[in-house]
């Protein structure tokens, strides 16, 4: 979880450090011939370009748990005396953020590159026992994340009496960002929520519209002690807060499916800041399905649990909105670069409070929450 604004503030990580350049390889279905690595070392270079810099300038790397760090610095062309990877699945971007702030504010490093992209040409197939395959494979889920978050679905449409409906307006108010993001996957083709409604089911209640499409692609951004933002080219994007709780990875180890590790992380991040769910003026919340989306935005705060629903029938969350959401157009609609999807909207959130939001700036861009 970060939390983000364009001013500085003093204590723990609160406006210690800032965003100075972000970087992005437009997300594709396919980017033919195109390596990880390759994809990673060319958001590099956009970052390090848009903050102004030479790679000499950088001595942080952060990165995620796919890419080796010294084959990630060889590509690139950085000698860092920092460098680490976070691996926390769709939380690997925040976290990896917050990390790198870290760093800066321990004195390990003053110039971090966070970088994180996929290329399918490089996955290996998976194989072998886990324990999710022995313990709920074995009992008729099918193998995939879909799932598990089917149930949680379910369980959400049986506690709360949310709707398909209202679910389908998730992905219909994201696609409709994406229109104004050339970067993003389903950039030039628009989708209603009657044809989110009709798209196929790939696992019940959730539709293929309200699913990621994995994809290729790669992001960066440049961070920096905050006594030397200024000097950069763009607005700085201080950070204020953050927080982490790191959860189990199946969900029969769960008690309580319609509740998420957010619950922590943001009451911690929030708490770090001095702010709360009602000053924040946009958000840019992990969205591998519809309904984590509407888990998570109860679990930071922003409605009370199993009335998220409601909030979407009565709140316009496009760029254009009383309270934009997944500005441009999140994973759902931008596609799912590996953990690069969710590092994409610490991107988003960074461009929009830099002004750099173009056809879908939003009106108020003094405050941010990012969620992974």
């Amino acid at each position: 979880m970060t939390l983000m604004d364009r001013r500085r503030r003093s204590d723990t990580l609160r406006g210690k450090v800032a965003i100075v350049g972000i970087g992005e390889v437009p997300t594709r279905r396919v980017i033919p011939d195109r390596t990880m690595y390759g994809l990673n070392a060319e958001a590099a270079k956009i970052a390090i370009a848009d903050a102004g810099l030479r790679k000499e300038d950088i001595n942080g790397l952060v990165t995620d748990g796919a890419a080796a760090l010294a084959t990630m610095a060889e590509y690139i062309g950085i000698r860092p005396t920092f460098a680490t990877g976070v691996s926390m699945q769709g939380a690997s971007g925040a976290s990896a953020t917050t990390v790198a702030a870290s760093a800066i504010n321990g004195g390990l490093a003053d110039t971090v590159l966070v970088v994180m992209g996929n290329s399918r040409l490089d996955r290996a197939m998976p194989g072998g026992a886990s324990v999710r395959s022995e313990w709920e494979e074995a009992y008729g889920p099918a193998a995939g994340a879909g799932t598990g978050y089917a149930q949680i679905y379910t369980r959400h449409m049986y506690e709360f009496g949310t709707t398909q409906e209202q679910m389908a307006i998730v992905a219909a108010n994201q696609r409709f960002n994406a229109q104004e993001n050339e970067n993003a996957v389903f950039h030039g083709q628009p989708a209603s929520k009657e044809d989110v409604l009709s798209s196929r089911y790939i696992n019940y209640p959730l539709r293929i519209l309200e699913s990621v499409m994995p994809c290729d692609g790669a992001a960066a951004l440049i961070m920096t002690r905050a006594d030397r933002a200024k000097s950069f080219p763009h607005r700085p994007v201080y950070l204020l807060g953050a927080g982490m709780e790191q959860s189990n990875a199946n969900i029969w180890q769960t008690d309580r499916i319609t509740t998420t590790p957010v619950k922590t992380s943001a009451a911690r991040a929030f708490q770090m800041s001095g702010y709360g769910p009602g000053d924040m003026q946009f958000a840019e919340f992990y969205d591998c399905y519809t309904i984590l989306v509407a888990v998570t935005l109860e679990d930071a705060g922003f409605v009370e649990k199993g009335e998220i629903g409601p909030f979407y029938e009565s709140t316009d969350t496009t760029y254009k909105g009383s309270f934009p959401i997944n500005t441009d157009g999140g994973q759902l609609s931008g596609g799912q670069p590996g953990l690069a999807g969710g590092f994409r909207h610490v991107i988003e959130g960074a461009r929009q409070i830099m002004g750099r939001g173009g056809g879908r700036q939003v009106a108020l861009n003094d405050l941010c929450m990012v969620n992974g």
